[in-house]
């Protein structure tokens, strides 16, 4: 086998480098977002909030891999969001932003970690009160909760990518909610956060992708946002938008200084993974990015709103199709939901009853769990939500 030939088959998780540095960066995108959430607090500043999560994979991933020959690229795989209310995604605000967080505030928080270009995210809804999440918001969470255990178990090899798209819709009207239009959930390479395998959230007749058959040994991120308004969000103000990405196929010579300046700063440290635009010169980032967005070189990711009043949910994770099943690798935790809807569904409670792992032939013993396992969790009983209805029995 020729060096070419081996570097090609150890990109996959038939290498167990490559699952363990998936694994690896999911640790640490989980531990992130445990911190954010301990950070949240009222009058917190968000664009603090950001910064510490970001930093934290910066320094966590930069104590990995440092006594190795070859340079192993580590850090942000995506910059940390917190959207808040209405506020759909992606809103990573400037230094110079001074919103902060209030009391009963929907917080949605969005990361990403990666280790030599193996990325983990993860998306996460919090609800920033003490007790149980009740009425809407929790409708809204539970939907989001519930398509993503459904996603977690039609994400498999010989399912279509069009199955989870009827799937979670089917999910979220049971909650009297809907899935947002224009998501999408993408196979992850390394290197590669938007594969071209992907998974529509809603078909439209104007919105369609290709049908895809997942098989063994993908990796895939499943972007889940429920809403109780109408699930079309809308761009309310560009200069609300301070996520961007390398488009590594396009080429344009920059009339501008400044925009050949910060065209120039982002091929040197974000030639691949999205970036805020907070890791820039500011001064000159703003003026220049423009130019840069104007001729395609940069791919933006627009701040999305839905209608002030309407509720908004998100839940992302990671999930490996391992040859033993699928192996989620990004979660955290529900706050407690007392959901005003009873899912009595007969076909969504099959899918929940489905699990995730591959029964093996024959009758060999079952290796015992450790305590607290993930992958463990993710095979037993979906995490499923109170309604008021199991409440008063």
């Amino acid at each position: 086998m020729s060096d070419e030939e081996r570097e090609e088959k150890e990109l996959d998780l038939t290498s167990t480098d490559v699952v363990t540095k998936y694994k690896g960066a999911a640790e640490i995108v989980n531990k992130a977002l445990q911190l954010v959430i301990s950070e949240c607090k009222p009058k917190a500043k968000i664009v603090d909030l950001c910064e510490k999560g970001d930093s934290f994979i910066r320094e966590q991933t930069g104590n990995m891999y440092k006594n190795v020959k070859r340079k192993i690229e580590r850090g942000v795989a995506f910059p940390t969001c917190i959207s808040v209310n209405n506020t759909v995604c992606h809103f990573s605000p400037l230094a110079s932003d001074e919103g902060v967080l209030e009391e009963g505030d929907i917080l949605k928080i969005d990361m990403g970690c990666h280790i030599d270009g193996f990325i983990a995210v993860v998306a996460h809804t919090h609800v920033l009160q003490q007790g149980p999440i009740t009425g809407r918001a929790a409708d809204v969470i539970a939907a989001a909760n519930t398509a993503a255990e459904v996603a977690l178990r039609l994400v498999r090899p010989g399912k279509k990518n069009k199955d989870v798209s009827e799937a979670i819709q089917k999910v979220a009207a049971a909650y009297d909610c809907r899935i947002v239009e224009g998501v999408l959930s993408h196979q992850l390479k390394q290197f590669v956060i938007d594969g071209n395998k992907v998974i529509l959230s809603v078909s439209n007749p104007e919105t369609k992708v290709d049908e895809a058959e997942f098989e063994e040994n993908e990796v895939y991120a499943i972007d889940i946002f429920t809403s109780t308004g109408d699930g079309k969000p809308k761009l309310l103000d560009e200069k609300q938008t301070t996520i961007y990405k390398r488009a590594v196929d396009r080429n344009y010579h920059l009339k501008m200084k400044a925009s050949r300046f910060i065209f120039s700063e982002i091929n040197q440290k974000f030639p691949i993974m999205p970036f805020s635009a907070r890791a820039l010169e500011e001064k000159r980032a703003r003026l220049g990015l423009v130019e840069c967005v104007n001729h395609d070189l940069l791919q933006p990711y627009p701040v999305l709103h839905e209608k002030p009043g309407d509720f908004v949910a998100h839940i992302k994770f990671t999930v490996l199709l391992m040859p033993n099943g699928s192996d989620r690798i990004t979660s955290h935790p529900l706050q407690e939901l007392q959901s005003t809807k009873v899912l009595d569904d007969p076909e969504i409670k099959a899918w929940l009853a489905l699990g995730t792992k591959t029964k093996k032939k024959g009758g060999g013993k079952k290796k015992k769990g450790k305590k607290g396992d993930m992958a463990d969790t993710a095979d037993g009983e979906p995490m499923v939500t109170k309604t008021k209805a199991d409440s008063q029995e």
